[in-house]
């Protein structure tokens, strides 16, 4: 077991590697009353062509499956729910997929040592059937159906799937019923086989835990499973070429307030930033600065009665490219593209400013460190993107300078754009 501080955030994370490749990372709080656990693969929803696990060729599986998958693991051939059973021990559980992982949890103030055995057991004992993963489409179309209605996913997902030409990022996580109707139990045997092996997950414990008492329950309950390391996992890689796939896109739904999605897409060489994370920080601070709640543009916007509420910035990324999205509700839509383009001609911050919005940030991590689920998703999302810790990051934010932010100002390119509307059905 390895021992590390979080410089600066007076947090301590243990680190320990089974012989079975599974990771484990648990950050004790002293003061915390409640124990929160995640439970990880590195397995989402854009891995839809690989090797699978002991097979020589690619293959391609719906789309959608890795959240079907996630849905199916909570099926035990026992019959026993894991909810049912985490809340008569007083515990929340839950799960989630995302395009690059998905995270089975649960969080409570007791019983963590038979919560934890549960969670390590049914995670691992996939009971997949015919009659089971049928029953499942029907739940998972209505899930579909019910989002084909809602704006927000509508506009989000659009001008992502407009935004890239190859890369499966452009496809909703939970699939599409053409999709979700081809999977098969097979299928999810091979997607479970090949990326929910332990040398391809992780385990984060924050709050109250011991960590030698917790690595040696986790150790024991591994050594029953036998699971030796294997291969690592081949996935494709996907060609993708800077320019968009779609300019332009309208659709209209039963709201009242037209929204509008502009979105750019910048390819990571471009900056020549050692670390993503590094440009995606000084990216995130300077668009707040210019397009933040607070920002001269947006009280513009508002006193104006172009913008309706706040413009949110949101950032989408692949290992090629990042996708920076500004969202909006406007009834003037073309007023404010223009001012956001025009804002975008002239991207200068003043010191004063950049070190104000390294304040608030600091602030927002030393917060964030006192949060048993903050923490715990701060060390398990890096994990998923970067395979490590940042053991620094408070002094990272420290270090972010003028020089750098003109560097990587001075090489955005806003050539490769995408509009989303969504408008009221007259």
């Amino acid at each position: 077991m390895i021992k590390k501080n979080l410089t600066g955030l007076d947090l301590e994370v243990f680190e320990e590697t089974l012989e079975n490749g599974l990771r484990i990372f648990i950050i004790p709080k002293k003061n915390a009353n409640n124990t929160y656990v995640t439970f990880s693969t590195n397995y989402g929803s854009v891995q839809n062509d690989f090797v699978p696990i002991q097979e020589e060729n690619m293959i391609s599986v719906p789309l959608g499956i890795a959240h079907f998958l996630e849905h199916k693991v909570f099926e035990q051939e026992s019959g026993e729910d894991p909810f049912t059973f985490y809340s008569e021990r007083g515990a929340d559980a839950n799960a989630n997929t995302t395009n690059y992982k998905t995270t089975y949890l649960f969080s409570g103030t007791e019983f963590l040592e038979e919560n934890l055995n549960y969670l390590l057991d049914y995670v691992t004992s996939p009971y997949f059937t015919d009659e089971n993963v049928e029953k499942e489409k029907g739940i998972i179309e209505q899930e579909i159906k019910m989002y084909e209605d809602d704006p927000y996913t509508r506009i989000y997902e659009g001008v992502i799937y407009n935004a890239f030409v190859n890369h499966p990022i452009r496809y909703p996580i939970i699939g599409n019923i053409e999709s979700i109707r081809k999977i098969t139990k097979e299928d999810l045997y091979k997607c479970y086989n090949t990326f929910y092996h332990p040398s391809n997950m992780y385990i984060v414990i924050s709050g109250k835990v011991k960590p030698e008492q917790a690595i040696e329950w986790i150790s024991k309950n591994q050594e029953k499973k036998e699971r030796k390391k294997v291969e690592k996992i081949k996935v494709k890689e996907y060609e993708e070429p800077n320019e968009v796939a779609k300019k332009e896109e309208r659709i209209k739904l039963n709201i009242t307030i037209p929204k509008v999605a502009l979105a750019y897409k910048f390819p990571i060489k471009d900056f020549q930033v050692k670390e993503k994370s590094t440009l995606l920080r000084y990216l995130s601070l300077l668009f707040d600065i210019h397009f933040g709640s607070t920002s001269k543009l947006v009280e513009k916007l508002r006193r104006e009665d172009i913008l309706n509420g706040h413009i949110e910035v949101d950032f989408v990324d692949t290992n090629e490219h990042i996708l920076v999205i500004f969202f909006a509700e406007t009834k003037k839509e073309e007023e404010w593209i223009e001012q956001i383009e025009k804002e975008l001609k002239d991207l200068k911050v003043e010191k004063e400013e950049l070190e104000r919005k390294k304040k608030v940030l600091l602030s927002s991590l030393l917060y964030m460190s006192d949060n048993v689920y903050s923490i715990n998703h701060m060390i398990m999302n890096r994990i998923n993107r970067y395979h490590f810790i940042d053991y620094t990051i408070l002094q990272k934010i420290k270090d972010v300078n003028m020089d750098t932010m003109k560097e990587i100002t001075e090489k955005l390119n806003f050539s490769n754009r995408t509009l989303f509307f969504v408008e009221p059905k007259k």
